[in-house]
């Protein structure tokens, strides 16, 4: 489509004023020349845009498939194009003022089925049980498994999981988390985690390693702990060992995995805020994409109307 007369205008202005690449210019040409196009089908020019007719284009790029991304780069080429208009007397006001940029969604978590979490902590549990051989081989895959079975169980955050004292092996049933902001959690622990946590231990005694430590998870490192890209590094490495792709694995994904499982066998939202410690429920909400499913067989299978014909 021929550009307007406004449009040449405007893109000369970027050239000599700004120095704009050849690049964005074709960028900006091809974006005003489709916002062009729309306008014309409504019978207007591209200077004659309202705010309604502004969002009525958004909208069409929704339609057509362009990601939010895009469609707010389309938005700021309008948004210079309009004050370029303003400034040059050639409309009174700018319409772009009061539309919102679309929001972009948030990605979804990476989140593994339940049967391969429990190939990925069954093969460490295996590993940690395996015999003939050294100390310090069975102590390194104690600790990952110990790693893995905790975070799985409980949530944790990584940095809350690996920082955890070395007094939380004395606890029953609960852990007491110190996450965000300082503020205190109680997250259960399963018997499963309390026995490879006391596995664990029991390796590191049977070394005579570390027993002054405060830390559950001790290093020579800086910080006195195992680090989350050591814990990162070992799990990737297992990973592959029981053929799932490392890309696919990370100490957060064990936490999605924690809350995305809770969810599909029945937990309510607000115990999950609760446990992985979200402020907000507005964080939490991001998992409630695997409800979709549970949500409607519970509508078909228990509302009154939903067997009519």
């Amino acid at each position: 489509m021929r550009a307007t007369h406004h449009i040449e205008t405007f893109l000369e202005m970027l050239a000599a004023e700004r120095g704009a690449a050849f690049n964005t210019l074709e960028s900006y040409r091809r974006d005003l020349e489709d916002f062009g196009g729309f306008l014309a089908a409504r019978g207007l020019g591209t200077h004659q845009a309202t705010t309604e007719d502004i969002r009525a284009y958004l909208s069409d790029l929704a339609a057509r498939g362009f990601a939010a991304s895009s469609q707010a780069r389309r938005l700021s080429a309008l948004r210079q194009f309009h004050k370029f208009l303003y400034g040059e007397a050639v409309r009174a006001d700018d319409p772009t003022g009061p539309v919102d940029a679309p929001k972009k969604r948030r990605a979804l978590p990476k989140v593994l089925d339940e049967d391969v979490v429990g190939r990925l902590i069954d093969t460490a549990r295996a590993e940690s049980q395996r015999a003939g051989r050294s100390p310090a081989e069975h102590l390194r895959a104690a600790r990952l498994y110990t790693l893995i079975e905790v975070a799985y169980a409980t949530g944790l955050r990584v940095s809350e999981l690996i920082a955890l004292p070395a007094s939380a092996i004395r606890r029953d049933r609960f852990l007491t988390v110190r996450g965000k902001g300082g503020k205190e959690r109680f997250v259960p622990l399963s018997d499963p985690a309390r026995d490879a946590m006391a596995a664990y231990v029991a390796a590191r005694k049977a070394l005579d390693r570390d027993a002054d430590s405060s830390w559950l998870f001790p290093s020579f490192g800086e910080s006195g702990h195992f680090t989350r890209q050591a814990f990162a590094r070992d799990l990737k490495a297992h990973a592959v060992t029981v053929g799932i792709p490392p890309g696919k694995i990370s100490p957060h994904v064990l936490r999605h995995a924690f809350a995305s499982h809770l969810l599909q066998n029945g937990a309510d939202l607000r115990a999950v805020q609760q446990l992985l410690g979200h402020a907000d429920i507005s964080t939490t909400q991001i998992y409630t994409h695997v409800l979709d499913a549970r949500l409607k067989a519970l509508v078909n299978d228990h509302h009154p109307l939903a067997s009519r014909e």
